[in-house]
């Protein structure tokens, strides 16, 4: 029992050392992102054909904060997957652990994917869309609170969401998960991830139809992906 105890406790302060070196890395990319904010808000805004406004001080504190938090969240996400497989290492062999860090700069590379499919993809198509409907009808005027919230929404969900093939492989290469789980609870997937479309998007068809389309295809990549893991898994058991 006392044995039991001791391993608890190693395993907690194990995680809480791992816990403050990610939330250290995001702090410091926190800062360096802030201080450099309004080279990102022109980067941004630079093919922006409309002109954005504050309606008071707070505005530009909150745009300050949301455009730095993105980059600090986006340059975490590595550091994040390397403390997940410094935690969960020793519980790996050590074939498991060369294979599992090799899914690290994965996660980073599928985030920039999925960031940039919903800003050079959906956001376009979604901000043009809703711009043609008030044609003829309304003076468009945006504030950067507003256009930058909105941006958010149309972009940080896909940078998650396209990690979900690779966390799936890793999840499989565990045994904690396998595709004929993932076949059987299809459905139920698709109900979450349409949910999520739903929510994420604004209240308007063709927006749920271009992130539901993704976010499907991902699902159903991630069940073919975690086949191929599986697969490989079993056959170096048999050959063990």
């Amino acid at each position: 029992m006392a044995a039991q105890e001791m391993n608890l406790v190693g395993h907690l302060s194990e995680l809480r050392k791992r816990l403050i070196i990610v939330l250290g890395s995001f702090i410091l990319f926190f800062i360096a992102a802030f201080v450099y904010v309004k080279e990102i808000y022109n980067w941004l805004s630079q093919d922006i054909e409309i002109k954005l406004a504050v309606l008071g001080p707070s505005e530009i504190l909150w745009v300050y904060l949301m455009l730095a938090s993105v980059v600090a969240i986006t340059c975490t996400i590595p550091i994040v997957a390397h403390q997940i497989w410094l935690f969960v290492r020793p519980a790996l062999t050590p074939k498991e652990q060369k294979v599992t860090l090799a899914y690290i700069p994965s996660l980073f590379i599928l985030f920039l994917i999925g960031i940039s499919f919903g800003y050079f993809v959906i956001f376009p198509i979604v901000f043009d869309f809703l711009l043609s409907l008030s044609e003829g009808m309304f003076f468009t005027f945006f504030t950067t609170e507003k256009y930058f919230r909105f941006l958010l929404h149309m972009t940080l969900p896909f940078g998650f969401l396209f990690e979900l093939p690779v966390i799936i492989m890793f999840l499989t290469s565990l045994g904690v998960l396998n595709p004929y789980r993932l076949q059987k609870v299809r459905k139920y997937a698709y109900f979450v991830l349409v949910l999520i479309a739903v929510l994420i998007t604004p209240p308007d068809l063709l927006s749920d139809i271009l992130v539901v389309i993704p976010m499907l295809f991902l699902y159903e990549c991630s069940v073919l992906l975690s086949k191929v893991v599986y697969r490989r898994k079993q056959k170096l058991a048999v050959a063990a």
